[in-house]
Protein backbone atom coordinates (compact mmCIF):
# COMPACT_ATOMS: atom_id res chain seq x y z
CA UNK A 1 0.00 0.00 0.00
CA UNK A 2 3.10 2.47 1.14
CA UNK A 3 5.17 1.49 -2.26
CA UNK A 4 2.23 1.92 -4.01
CA UNK A 5 1.55 5.28 -2.61
CA UNK A 6 5.19 6.63 -3.37
CA UNK A 7 4.77 5.48 -6.99
CA UNK A 8 1.88 7.73 -7.23
CA UNK A 9 3.46 9.90 -5.96
CA UNK A 10 6.20 9.97 -8.25
CA UNK A 11 4.54 9.19 -11.11
CA UNK A 12 2.87 12.46 -10.48
CA UNK A 13 6.00 14.07 -9.64
CA UNK A 14 7.31 13.01 -13.13
CA UNK A 15 4.13 14.57 -14.70
CA UNK A 16 4.74 17.64 -13.10
CA UNK A 17 8.08 17.94 -14.16
CA UNK A 18 7.14 17.30 -18.05
CA UNK A 19 4.31 19.12 -17.96
CA UNK A 20 6.07 22.00 -16.74
CA UNK A 21 9.43 21.77 -18.93
CA UNK A 22 6.64 21.44 -21.94
CA UNK A 23 4.90 24.71 -20.68
CA UNK A 24 8.45 26.33 -20.49
CA UNK A 25 9.05 24.86 -23.79
CA UNK A 26 5.89 26.08 -25.70
CA UNK A 27 5.41 29.72 -23.72
CA UNK A 28 8.73 30.77 -23.34
CA UNK A 29 10.99 28.89 -25.76
CA UNK A 30 9.45 29.03 -28.64
CA UNK A 31 7.60 32.54 -28.64
CA UNK A 32 11.15 33.40 -28.87
CA UNK A 33 12.31 31.28 -31.37
CA UNK A 34 9.05 33.13 -33.18
CA UNK A 35 10.57 36.63 -32.15
CA UNK A 36 13.89 35.26 -33.36
CA UNK A 37 11.78 34.35 -37.15
CA UNK A 38 10.25 37.73 -37.29
CA UNK A 39 13.50 39.48 -37.33
CA UNK A 40 15.70 36.50 -39.60
CA UNK A 41 13.28 36.74 -42.36
CA UNK A 42 14.29 40.37 -42.44
CA UNK A 43 17.91 39.24 -43.64
CA UNK A 44 19.47 40.04 -40.02
CA UNK A 45 22.04 37.62 -39.07
CA UNK A 46 23.09 36.56 -35.42
CA UNK A 47 25.22 33.45 -33.67
CA UNK A 48 22.89 30.56 -33.14
CA UNK A 49 21.08 30.38 -29.92
CA UNK A 50 21.35 27.38 -26.97
CA UNK A 51 18.18 26.34 -25.55
CA UNK A 52 17.10 28.45 -22.26
CA UNK A 53 20.17 30.49 -22.33
CA UNK A 54 20.58 31.91 -25.46
CA UNK A 55 24.01 33.04 -25.80
CA UNK A 56 25.22 34.00 -22.98
CA UNK A 57 27.65 30.56 -22.61
CA UNK A 58 29.05 32.32 -25.80
CA UNK A 59 29.09 36.03 -24.11
CA UNK A 60 30.96 34.41 -21.07
CA UNK A 61 33.27 31.99 -22.96
CA UNK A 62 34.32 35.20 -25.54
CA UNK A 63 34.79 37.46 -22.46
CA UNK A 64 37.26 34.95 -20.45
CA UNK A 65 39.20 34.58 -23.28
CA UNK A 66 39.54 38.13 -23.97
CA UNK A 67 40.79 38.45 -20.12
CA UNK A 68 44.02 36.13 -20.85
CA UNK A 69 45.41 39.19 -23.47
CA UNK A 70 47.95 41.14 -21.64
CA UNK A 71 46.75 44.82 -20.65
CA UNK A 72 48.51 47.45 -23.12
CA UNK A 73 51.44 49.15 -21.99
CA UNK A 74 50.23 53.27 -22.06
CA UNK A 75 52.56 54.07 -24.48
CA UNK A 76 50.23 52.35 -27.23
CA UNK A 77 47.21 52.35 -26.19
CA UNK A 78 46.10 55.67 -28.21
CA UNK A 79 45.16 53.65 -30.82
CA UNK A 80 43.82 50.91 -28.39
CA UNK A 81 40.06 50.06 -28.91
CA UNK A 82 38.78 48.91 -24.97
CA UNK A 83 35.61 48.13 -26.42
CA UNK A 84 37.54 44.35 -27.26
CA UNK A 85 38.40 44.27 -24.16
CA UNK A 86 35.34 45.35 -22.41
CA UNK A 87 32.77 44.37 -24.95
CA UNK A 88 34.76 41.31 -26.92
CA UNK A 89 31.50 39.57 -27.78
CA UNK A 90 29.91 42.56 -29.41
CA UNK A 91 33.50 43.27 -31.35
CA UNK A 92 33.51 39.41 -32.81
CA UNK A 93 29.90 39.04 -33.69
CA UNK A 94 30.32 42.57 -35.24
CA UNK A 95 33.24 41.25 -37.39
CA UNK A 96 31.58 38.21 -38.38
CA UNK A 97 27.93 39.57 -38.76
CA UNK A 98 28.79 43.48 -39.57
CA UNK A 99 27.23 46.47 -37.92
CA UNK A 100 23.58 45.03 -37.74
CA UNK A 101 23.25 41.83 -35.85
CA UNK A 102 20.71 39.84 -33.33
CA UNK A 103 21.44 38.25 -30.22
CA UNK A 104 20.06 36.51 -27.05
CA UNK A 105 20.12 36.31 -23.76
CA UNK A 106 18.41 33.84 -22.20
CA UNK A 107 15.11 33.87 -23.49
CA UNK A 108 15.43 37.89 -24.73
CA UNK A 109 16.18 39.01 -28.01
CA UNK A 110 18.53 41.99 -29.06
CA UNK A 111 19.21 43.56 -32.35
CA UNK A 112 22.82 44.77 -32.30
CA UNK A 113 22.60 48.53 -34.76
CA UNK A 114 25.97 50.52 -35.73
CA UNK A 115 24.87 51.67 -38.84
CA UNK A 116 24.52 55.36 -38.68
CA UNK A 117 21.38 55.33 -40.73
CA UNK A 118 19.41 53.35 -38.30
CA UNK A 119 20.70 54.79 -35.17
CA UNK A 120 20.01 58.06 -36.03
CA UNK A 121 16.17 56.49 -37.05
CA UNK A 122 16.46 54.88 -33.76
CA UNK A 123 17.38 57.99 -31.47
CA UNK A 124 15.31 60.61 -33.07
CA UNK A 125 12.17 58.34 -32.99
CA UNK A 126 9.12 60.37 -31.31
CA UNK A 127 6.75 57.39 -30.25
CA UNK A 128 6.66 56.35 -26.54
CA UNK A 129 6.84 52.35 -28.03
CA UNK A 130 10.59 53.03 -27.82
CA UNK A 131 11.85 53.11 -24.48
CA UNK A 132 14.74 52.43 -21.96
CA UNK A 133 15.12 48.34 -21.72
CA UNK A 134 13.12 47.40 -18.32
CA UNK A 135 15.00 44.53 -17.48
CA UNK A 136 18.67 47.12 -17.12
CA UNK A 137 16.61 49.86 -15.77
CA UNK A 138 14.88 47.45 -13.22
CA UNK A 139 18.14 46.75 -11.81
CA UNK A 140 19.14 50.34 -11.60
CA UNK A 141 16.10 51.33 -9.84
CA UNK A 142 17.67 51.65 -6.82
CA UNK A 143 20.39 53.90 -7.74
CA UNK A 144 17.57 56.18 -10.34
CA UNK A 145 14.19 55.07 -8.84
CA UNK A 146 11.87 55.92 -11.52
CA UNK A 147 13.10 58.88 -12.53
CA UNK A 148 13.51 60.51 -16.33
CA UNK A 149 16.57 58.28 -16.61
CA UNK A 150 14.97 54.66 -16.43
CA UNK A 151 11.45 55.74 -16.63
CA UNK A 152 9.09 54.96 -20.05
CA UNK A 153 6.07 56.26 -21.96
CA UNK A 154 3.97 59.01 -20.77
CA UNK A 155 5.65 59.34 -17.40
CA UNK A 156 8.73 60.08 -18.86
CA UNK A 157 6.98 62.90 -21.76
CA UNK A 158 6.09 64.14 -18.37
CA UNK A 159 9.10 64.33 -16.52
CA UNK A 160 10.83 65.89 -19.27
CA UNK A 161 8.55 68.32 -19.66
CA UNK A 162 9.22 69.40 -15.74
CA UNK A 163 13.21 68.90 -15.45
CA UNK A 164 13.96 69.81 -19.04
CA UNK A 165 13.40 73.69 -18.99
CA UNK A 166 15.92 73.53 -16.02
CA UNK A 167 18.78 72.53 -17.88
CA UNK A 168 18.49 74.93 -20.78
CA UNK A 169 21.61 77.06 -21.27
CA UNK A 170 20.34 80.55 -19.71
CA UNK A 171 20.08 78.81 -16.36
CA UNK A 172 23.21 77.05 -16.98
CA UNK A 173 25.46 80.29 -17.23
CA UNK A 174 23.80 81.30 -13.90
CA UNK A 175 25.30 78.35 -12.54
CA UNK A 176 29.10 79.43 -13.49
CA UNK A 177 29.85 81.00 -10.56
CA UNK A 178 29.14 78.16 -8.01
CA UNK A 179 31.37 76.05 -10.53
CA UNK A 180 34.65 78.40 -9.69
CA UNK A 181 33.85 77.87 -6.23
CA UNK A 182 33.81 74.30 -5.77
CA UNK A 183 36.68 74.28 -8.31
CA UNK A 184 39.14 76.03 -5.89
CA UNK A 185 39.65 73.96 -2.98
CA UNK A 186 41.19 71.32 -5.31
CA UNK A 187 43.53 73.74 -7.01
CA UNK A 188 44.80 74.88 -3.61
CA UNK A 189 45.21 71.51 -2.58
CA UNK A 190 47.48 70.70 -5.77
CA UNK A 191 49.78 73.67 -4.86
CA UNK A 192 50.14 72.58 -1.19
CA UNK A 193 50.93 68.80 -2.48
CA UNK A 194 53.01 70.38 -4.86
CA UNK A 195 54.91 72.77 -1.38
CA UNK A 196 54.75 69.29 0.51
CA UNK A 197 56.62 67.18 -2.03
CA UNK A 198 59.53 69.46 -2.69
CA UNK A 199 58.16 72.64 -4.18
CA UNK A 200 59.27 71.16 -7.90
CA UNK A 201 56.34 68.40 -8.85
CA UNK A 202 53.84 66.63 -7.02
CA UNK A 203 52.11 63.12 -8.27
CA UNK A 204 48.59 62.71 -7.67
CA UNK A 205 45.79 60.78 -8.90
CA UNK A 206 43.06 62.89 -9.63
CA UNK A 207 40.20 60.98 -10.28
CA UNK A 208 38.75 61.30 -6.32
CA UNK A 209 39.44 65.04 -6.39
CA UNK A 210 37.88 65.48 -9.91
CA UNK A 211 34.30 63.42 -8.14
CA UNK A 212 34.68 65.75 -5.39
CA UNK A 213 34.25 68.62 -7.46
CA UNK A 214 31.86 67.57 -9.11
CA UNK A 215 29.83 66.48 -6.41
CA UNK A 216 30.03 69.88 -4.92
CA UNK A 217 29.17 71.45 -8.13
CA UNK A 218 25.85 69.61 -8.02
CA UNK A 219 25.32 70.05 -4.59
CA UNK A 220 25.50 73.53 -4.53
CA UNK A 221 23.39 73.87 -7.50
CA UNK A 222 20.54 71.09 -5.62
CA UNK A 223 20.86 71.81 -2.30
CA UNK A 224 22.26 75.72 -2.26
CA UNK A 225 22.74 76.40 1.06
CA UNK A 226 22.63 73.18 2.71
CA UNK A 227 24.60 71.40 -0.12
CA UNK A 228 26.37 69.79 2.63
CA UNK A 229 23.81 66.87 2.37
CA UNK A 230 24.22 66.85 -0.77
CA UNK A 231 27.59 65.26 -0.25
CA UNK A 232 26.55 62.58 1.78
CA UNK A 233 24.39 61.16 -0.77
CA UNK A 234 26.59 61.15 -3.55
CA UNK A 235 28.94 59.48 -0.89
CA UNK A 236 26.28 56.28 -0.82
CA UNK A 237 25.24 56.78 -3.93
CA UNK A 238 29.35 55.85 -5.14
CA UNK A 239 28.77 52.66 -2.88
CA UNK A 240 25.34 51.84 -4.45
CA UNK A 241 26.94 51.95 -8.07
CA UNK A 242 30.22 50.01 -7.05
CA UNK A 243 27.79 46.97 -5.62
CA UNK A 244 25.22 47.20 -8.59
CA UNK A 245 27.74 47.46 -11.68
CA UNK A 246 29.85 44.20 -10.07
CA UNK A 247 26.85 41.83 -11.05
CA UNK A 248 27.27 42.08 -14.85
CA UNK A 249 23.48 43.40 -15.37
CA UNK A 250 23.78 43.71 -18.86
CA UNK A 251 23.77 40.06 -19.49
CA UNK A 252 19.98 40.21 -18.79
CA UNK A 253 19.45 36.90 -16.47
CA UNK A 254 16.02 38.00 -15.08
CA UNK A 255 16.25 37.15 -11.48
CA UNK A 256 17.69 39.59 -9.20
CA UNK A 257 18.34 37.01 -6.57
CA UNK A 258 20.26 34.49 -8.09
CA UNK A 259 22.51 37.93 -9.48
CA UNK A 260 22.99 39.71 -6.03
CA UNK A 261 22.37 36.99 -3.74
CA UNK A 262 21.13 37.85 -0.20
CA UNK A 263 24.13 40.07 1.27
CA UNK A 264 24.17 42.22 -1.38
CA UNK A 265 20.62 42.55 -1.95
CA UNK A 266 20.48 43.64 1.59
CA UNK A 267 23.56 46.36 1.05
CA UNK A 268 21.80 47.60 -1.95
CA UNK A 269 18.33 48.16 0.05
CA UNK A 270 19.94 49.59 2.57
CA UNK A 271 21.94 52.17 1.10
CA UNK A 272 18.57 52.55 -1.08
CA UNK A 273 17.03 53.02 2.02
CA UNK A 274 19.54 55.75 3.18
CA UNK A 275 19.93 57.85 -0.17
CA UNK A 276 15.95 58.34 0.22
CA UNK A 277 15.95 59.34 4.03
CA UNK A 278 18.59 62.12 3.14
CA UNK A 279 16.44 63.70 0.39
CA UNK A 280 13.32 63.20 2.08
CA UNK A 281 14.88 65.14 4.68
CA UNK A 282 15.65 68.15 2.28
CA UNK A 283 12.51 68.06 0.29
CA UNK A 284 10.54 68.59 3.67
CA UNK A 285 13.28 71.36 5.35
CA UNK A 286 13.24 72.63 1.96
CA UNK A 287 8.66 73.41 1.85
CA UNK A 288 9.07 74.70 5.35
CA UNK A 289 11.70 77.55 4.01
CA UNK A 290 9.36 78.14 0.75
CA UNK A 291 8.23 81.56 1.31
CA UNK A 292 11.58 82.81 2.37
CA UNK A 293 13.84 81.71 -0.73
CA UNK A 294 14.64 84.72 -2.94
CA UNK A 295 13.21 84.09 -6.75
CA UNK A 296 16.94 84.73 -7.76
CA UNK A 297 18.72 82.36 -5.76
CA UNK A 298 16.05 79.32 -6.28
CA UNK A 299 18.25 75.84 -6.70
CA UNK A 300 17.55 73.22 -8.53
CA UNK A 301 15.79 71.38 -5.88
CA UNK A 302 13.18 74.50 -5.16
CA UNK A 303 12.72 74.84 -9.20
CA UNK A 304 11.82 71.28 -9.53
CA UNK A 305 10.02 71.31 -6.38
CA UNK A 306 7.92 74.09 -7.92
CA UNK A 307 7.70 72.67 -10.87
CA UNK A 308 6.41 69.53 -9.60
CA UNK A 309 3.67 71.50 -7.68
CA UNK A 310 2.57 72.92 -10.44
CA UNK A 311 2.06 70.48 -12.39
CA UNK A 312 -2.19 69.02 -11.51
CA UNK A 313 -1.66 65.98 -12.84
CA UNK A 314 0.70 64.85 -9.77
CA UNK A 315 -0.78 64.63 -5.82
CA UNK A 316 1.04 65.61 -3.07
CA UNK A 317 3.19 61.85 -2.61
CA UNK A 318 3.68 61.32 -6.42
CA UNK A 319 5.14 64.83 -6.51
CA UNK A 320 7.36 64.20 -3.36
CA UNK A 321 8.25 60.45 -5.34
CA UNK A 322 8.87 63.07 -8.63
CA UNK A 323 11.62 64.93 -6.63
CA UNK A 324 13.51 62.18 -4.96
CA UNK A 325 14.29 59.94 -7.89
CA UNK A 326 15.12 62.90 -10.29
CA UNK A 327 17.48 63.95 -8.08
CA UNK A 328 19.26 60.73 -7.83
CA UNK A 329 18.89 60.83 -11.68
CA UNK A 330 20.38 64.33 -11.60
CA UNK A 331 23.09 63.77 -9.12
CA UNK A 332 24.61 60.19 -10.79
CA UNK A 333 24.24 61.89 -14.37
CA UNK A 334 25.41 65.07 -13.69
CA UNK A 335 28.18 64.13 -10.94
CA UNK A 336 29.77 60.55 -11.92
CA UNK A 337 29.85 60.94 -16.09
CA UNK A 338 31.14 64.35 -15.73
CA UNK A 339 33.76 63.75 -12.93
CA UNK A 340 34.82 61.04 -15.20
CA UNK A 341 34.81 62.67 -18.70
CA UNK A 342 37.44 65.26 -16.54
CA UNK A 343 39.49 62.28 -15.62
CA UNK A 344 39.87 61.26 -19.77
CA UNK A 345 40.63 64.87 -20.16
CA UNK A 346 43.52 65.38 -17.92
CA UNK A 347 44.80 61.46 -19.25
CA UNK A 348 44.90 62.37 -22.48
CA UNK A 349 45.83 66.00 -22.26
CA UNK A 350 48.96 64.61 -20.03
CA UNK A 351 49.92 62.80 -23.43
CA UNK A 352 49.56 66.02 -25.44
CA UNK A 353 51.56 68.81 -23.99
CA UNK A 354 51.21 70.52 -26.93
CA UNK A 355 47.42 70.87 -26.74
CA UNK A 356 47.99 71.98 -22.93
CA UNK A 357 50.01 74.93 -24.04
CA UNK A 358 47.24 75.85 -27.15
CA UNK A 359 44.87 75.61 -24.27
CA UNK A 360 46.42 78.02 -21.94
CA UNK A 361 47.71 80.76 -24.64
CA UNK A 362 43.78 80.65 -25.36
CA UNK A 363 42.40 81.18 -21.41
CA UNK A 364 45.32 84.08 -21.19
CA UNK A 365 43.48 85.59 -23.50
CA UNK A 366 40.20 85.38 -23.18
CA UNK A 367 40.46 85.56 -19.36
CA UNK A 368 42.91 87.69 -18.99
CA UNK A 369 42.19 88.05 -14.91
CA UNK A 370 42.51 84.28 -14.75
CA UNK A 371 38.34 83.16 -14.08
CA UNK A 372 36.22 82.07 -16.59
CA UNK A 373 32.50 83.71 -16.90
CA UNK A 374 29.57 82.54 -18.46
CA UNK A 375 30.61 85.17 -21.64
CA UNK A 376 33.99 83.94 -22.18
CA UNK A 377 32.82 80.26 -22.33
CA UNK A 378 31.91 80.35 -25.65
CA UNK A 379 35.17 82.00 -26.77
CA UNK A 380 37.51 78.80 -25.12
CA UNK A 381 37.71 76.91 -28.88
CA UNK A 382 40.57 75.03 -28.32
CA UNK A 383 39.12 73.55 -24.62
CA UNK A 384 35.96 72.60 -26.42
CA UNK A 385 37.43 70.79 -28.95
CA UNK A 386 39.73 68.95 -26.56
CA UNK A 387 36.62 68.04 -24.70
CA UNK A 388 34.50 66.73 -27.82
CA UNK A 389 37.68 64.68 -29.64
CA UNK A 390 37.99 63.50 -25.74
CA UNK A 391 34.08 62.27 -25.64
CA UNK A 392 34.82 60.91 -29.08
CA UNK A 393 37.17 58.64 -27.95
CA UNK A 394 36.41 57.56 -23.98
CA UNK A 395 32.55 58.58 -24.34
CA UNK A 396 31.18 57.42 -20.44
CA UNK A 397 28.34 56.34 -21.68
CA UNK A 398 28.79 53.01 -23.66
CA UNK A 399 25.76 52.33 -24.65
CA UNK A 400 22.32 53.81 -26.01
CA UNK A 401 19.67 51.35 -25.40
CA UNK A 402 16.19 50.88 -26.32
CA UNK A 403 13.06 48.21 -25.62
CA UNK A 404 10.35 47.52 -27.66
CA UNK A 405 7.77 48.44 -25.78
CA UNK A 406 5.15 47.23 -28.87
CA UNK A 407 6.10 46.56 -32.28
CA UNK A 408 7.47 49.44 -34.24
CA UNK A 409 9.22 49.94 -37.06
CA UNK A 410 13.13 51.41 -37.14
CA UNK A 411 14.45 52.65 -40.67
CA UNK A 412 13.55 49.47 -43.09
CA UNK A 413 13.34 47.06 -40.08
CA UNK A 414 10.26 46.23 -38.10
CA UNK A 415 11.20 45.53 -34.54
CA UNK A 416 9.05 42.95 -32.65
CA UNK A 417 7.49 43.72 -29.24
CA UNK A 418 10.12 42.69 -26.43
CA UNK A 419 13.52 43.03 -28.43
CA UNK A 420 16.06 45.41 -26.88
CA UNK A 421 18.01 47.04 -29.09
CA UNK A 422 21.50 48.33 -28.92
CA UNK A 423 24.41 50.80 -30.25
CA UNK A 424 27.61 50.56 -28.90
CA UNK A 425 28.70 54.17 -28.91
CA UNK A 426 32.77 53.98 -28.99
CA UNK A 427 32.44 51.83 -31.56
CA UNK A 428 30.32 54.36 -33.45
CA UNK A 429 32.93 57.03 -32.70
CA UNK A 430 35.68 55.04 -34.21
CA UNK A 431 34.52 53.70 -37.33
CA UNK A 432 37.02 55.12 -39.92
CA UNK A 433 34.43 55.21 -42.67
CA UNK A 434 33.05 58.39 -40.58
CA UNK A 435 36.04 58.89 -38.70
CA UNK A 436 38.32 58.68 -41.72
CA UNK A 437 41.45 56.60 -41.27
CA UNK A 438 43.16 58.39 -38.38
CA UNK A 439 39.61 57.47 -36.66
CA UNK A 440 41.60 56.02 -33.50
CA UNK A 441 44.09 59.11 -33.03
CA UNK A 442 43.66 62.08 -30.59
CA UNK A 443 43.20 65.32 -33.25
CA UNK A 444 40.81 67.78 -31.51
CA UNK A 445 41.30 69.92 -34.98
CA UNK A 446 38.77 67.47 -36.37
CA UNK A 447 35.84 69.65 -34.01
CA UNK A 448 37.69 72.91 -35.51
CA UNK A 449 34.48 73.54 -37.26
CA UNK A 450 31.93 71.93 -35.17
CA UNK A 451 30.70 68.65 -34.53
CA UNK A 452 29.10 68.92 -38.29
CA UNK A 453 31.86 69.29 -39.76
CA UNK A 454 33.98 66.79 -37.85
CA UNK A 455 31.43 64.29 -39.32
CA UNK A 456 29.48 65.73 -41.98
CA UNK A 457 28.82 62.50 -43.90
CA UNK A 458 27.13 60.99 -41.06
CA UNK A 459 26.86 63.79 -38.09
CA UNK A 460 23.96 61.18 -36.12
CA UNK A 461 27.46 59.56 -35.59
CA UNK A 462 28.79 61.58 -32.72
CA UNK A 463 26.47 60.94 -29.79
CA UNK A 464 27.99 61.08 -26.61
CA UNK A 465 25.25 62.43 -25.13
CA UNK A 466 22.84 60.62 -27.08
CA UNK A 467 20.61 62.28 -29.82
CA UNK A 468 16.84 63.16 -30.14
CA UNK A 469 14.00 63.27 -27.57
CA UNK A 470 16.32 61.03 -25.35
CA UNK A 471 18.97 63.67 -25.74
CA UNK A 472 20.89 63.81 -22.31
CA UNK A 473 19.35 66.80 -20.55
CA UNK A 474 22.66 67.90 -18.88
CA UNK A 475 24.56 68.17 -22.10
CA UNK A 476 24.43 72.04 -21.71
CA UNK A 477 25.82 71.71 -17.71
CA UNK A 478 28.31 69.08 -18.31
CA UNK A 479 29.91 70.88 -21.07
CA UNK A 480 30.26 73.89 -19.08
CA UNK A 481 31.47 72.01 -16.35
CA UNK A 482 34.01 70.93 -18.32
CA UNK A 483 35.31 73.76 -19.51
CA UNK A 484 35.34 75.57 -16.31
CA UNK A 485 37.63 72.75 -15.06
CA UNK A 486 39.58 71.85 -17.55
CA UNK A 487 40.70 75.33 -18.31
CA UNK A 488 40.95 76.22 -14.85
CA UNK A 489 43.80 73.70 -14.49
CA UNK A 490 45.66 74.27 -17.49
CA UNK A 491 45.76 77.43 -16.82
CA UNK A 492 47.59 76.76 -13.63
CA UNK A 493 49.34 73.81 -13.87
CA UNK A 494 51.48 71.81 -16.77
CA UNK A 495 51.10 68.15 -15.81
CA UNK A 496 52.50 64.72 -17.57
CA UNK A 497 52.00 61.03 -16.95
CA UNK A 498 52.85 59.50 -13.99
CA UNK A 499 54.81 55.98 -14.46
CA UNK A 500 51.49 54.58 -11.86
CA UNK A 501 49.46 54.83 -14.68
CA UNK A 502 47.99 51.86 -16.22
CA UNK A 503 45.62 51.99 -18.86
CA UNK A 504 42.39 49.74 -18.09
CA UNK A 505 39.39 51.35 -18.79
CA UNK A 506 36.15 49.63 -16.80
CA UNK A 507 32.60 49.41 -17.52
CA UNK A 508 30.99 50.34 -14.46
CA UNK A 509 27.56 51.36 -15.99
CA UNK A 510 30.08 54.35 -17.52
CA UNK A 511 33.19 53.71 -18.94
CA UNK A 512 35.90 55.01 -16.63
CA UNK A 513 39.42 54.74 -15.54
CA UNK A 514 39.91 51.24 -14.10
CA UNK A 515 42.97 52.11 -11.69
CA UNK A 516 42.48 55.67 -12.02
CA UNK A 517 44.68 58.43 -13.79
CA UNK A 518 48.13 59.21 -12.16
CA UNK A 519 49.79 62.42 -13.06
CA UNK A 520 52.56 64.60 -12.40
CA UNK A 521 51.97 68.27 -12.27
CA UNK A 522 53.65 71.60 -11.71
CA UNK A 523 52.94 74.88 -11.69
CA UNK A 524 52.89 76.65 -15.23
CA UNK A 525 54.81 79.68 -13.83
CA UNK A 526 57.88 77.18 -12.86
CA UNK A 527 57.98 76.42 -16.73
CA UNK A 528 59.32 80.19 -17.11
Amino acid sequence: MEVTFLRVLYSLGVIGLVGFLVHIYKSVWLKSERVRRKIRVQGIKGPTPSFLYGNLPEMQKIQLQSLKVPNHDYSEFVAHDYTSTLFPYLEQWRKEYGLLYTYSTGMRQHLYINQPELVKEMNQSITLDLGKPSYVTKRLAPMLGNGILRSNGHLWAQQRKIVAPEFFMDKVKGMVGLMLESAQPMLKKWEECIEAQGGMTAEIKVDEDLRGVSADVISRVCFGSSYAKGREVFSKLRSLQKTISHQGFLFGVTNLGNIFGTKKQNKISCLEREIESLLWKAIEERELQEEEVNSDKKDLLQLILEAASGDNSLDKDSCKRFIVDNCKSIYFAGHESTAVAASWCLMMLALHPEWQARIRTEFAQVCPHGLPDANALPHLKTVTMVIQEVLRIYPPAAFVSREALEETQVGNITVPKGVCLWTLIPTLHRDPDVWGPDANEFKPERFADGVAQACRLSPQAYIPFGLGPRLCLGKNFAMVELKVIVSLIISKFSFSLSPKYRHSPAYRMIVEPGNGVHILIKRTSDDH
